[in-house]
């Protein structure tokens, strides 16, 4: 028997909420920046009244917002067992995968369905995708040859078939028309927000946390992101090991993110960093210790080289910290002159602006109130209504 909410989703069009069916397989593995995309969203659809979700969840639907059922490791693992054992995994999964979705859109009947993470199943009927970044097509080298493969062969059909197309950014929405000549009045960029964890804490509200961790309120920076080549954090390491001794003593780099992929070189540069203590790598953390970790932070140190938004530099502007960012691709969008933008190719002034914000109390304290006041023209309310009003536009 189908649960309440399900059954209300099978009632006629008259008088019901617009029904979107949602992919919801981004929520099942570790959260990363697509999945705090995808489950922040459908909280706010979920508190809405004229909308009602069903999510997709790779074998089933269910109108629950789920949390991951994997830990960081065994997600990581699995993935390489099933790459190395299974010939053309991905293919067979998403044949499975298009199957079952195909079987509830006949059953649930939804008037749209909204996909967030790029790939987007087959649907007869509205559909709205949204694209995050064009990475693995301005970078292919920076990713899994599997991923870049799926990828394209996946991606642009789907991009084809969609009435309506969410960027998180004008900057992706420049990327799509450049590259794929897509009309650019079917595509809105939608900005991202922080959630209402990270806001400013001082130092006796972060004390239990970084005093597991072994850290000091105000004492290091710190570098958020999964450890994959487009994160550039060799250019960090190298910029963070030209600051004088003295002040590599008082502020460690931290490091915050899963193991990603391509990443044997840089571990080869961190393992002296960090056995000398200069370099804390704490790995995965939940977004409750995320939080406190960057409101105990002295500035974050940003140095992408693509990013589709980039939501640590906002997140840590929420707490009041500095960042020091890349100025390419979408990161001035966020960032604006709340921040210091570097060419990320630079380690020479990705140095030079750390000592400075390390050094400058005064100025490192006026770049914190601007970082404050521009992350409050971002709110994931906001995200959610615009993208209600896309909804709106595609079944029209």
């Amino acid at each position: 028997m189908l649960r309440p909410q399900i059954q209300e989703l099978c009632v006629s069009k008259s008088d019901r909420p617009l029904r979107v069916a949602f992919n919801g397989v981004p929520l099942l593995s570790p959260l990363t920046g697509i999945g705090q995309y995808s489950k922040s969203l459908l909280q706010g659809l979920d508190a809405r009244s004229d909308v009602r979700s069903l999510k997709f969840y790779g074998k089933g639907w269910s109108p629950e917002i789920r949390k991951p059922g994997l830990s960081v490791a065994a997600a990581r693992g699995w993935k390489e067992v099933i790459r190395k054992w299974v010939p053309k995994a991905y293919d067979i999964s998403r044949w499975g995968q298009q199957w079952r979705f195909s079987s509830g859109v006949q059953k649930f009947k939804p008037d749209l369905y909204h996909e967030p993470n790029f790939l987007a199943f087959r649907f007869d009927g509205p559909s709205v995708i949204t694209v995050h970044d064009l990475s693995w097509i301005r970078y292919p080298e920076m990713h899994p040859v599997q991923r870049v493969r799926a990828m394209d062969k996946f991606f642009e059909p789907g991009l084809r078939r969609a009435s309506r197309v969410i960027t998180d950014s004008e900057f992706v929405k420049q990327e799509l028309i450049e590259v794929f000549g897509i009309r650019p009045e079917i595509i809105h960029p939608v900005l991202l927000g922080a959630d209402g964890l990270f806001v400013p804490q001082d130092a006796a509200q972060t004390q239990s946390v970084l005093q597991g961790l072994s850290l000091t309120h105000g004492h290091y920076l710190l570098a958020v992101g999964t450890l994959e080549p487009r994160k550039n954090l060799q250019v960090a390491l190298a910029a963070y090991a030209s600051l004088p001794a003295k002040l590599r003593e008082r502020f460690p780099l931290v490091l915050v993110g899963m193991k990603g992929w391509k990443t044997s070189s840089l571990e080869q540069k961190l393992a002296p960093m960090v056995a000398s203590g200069q370099v804390r790598q704490l790995g995965y953390l939940s977004r409750e210790d995320l939080a406190t970790v960057m409101a105990g932070a002295t500035a974050m140190v940003y140095p992408s080289v693509y990013e589709g938004f980039g939501l640590p530099p906002l997140e840590s502007m929420a707490c009041g910290v500095p960042v020091i960012a890349s100025n390419v691709s979408s990161i001035p969008e966020v960032v604006g002159d709340s921040g210091l933008l570097i060419d990320p190719s630079d380690a020479q002034a990705l140095t030079h602006k750390m000592a400075q914000l390390l050094e400058d109390e005064v100025f490192r304290a006026q770049l914190a109130d601007r970082a404050l006041a521009r992350s409050q023209l971002f709110s994931w309310a906001k995200c959610t209504d615009q993208t209600v009003d896309v909804y709106k536009a595609a079944v029209a």
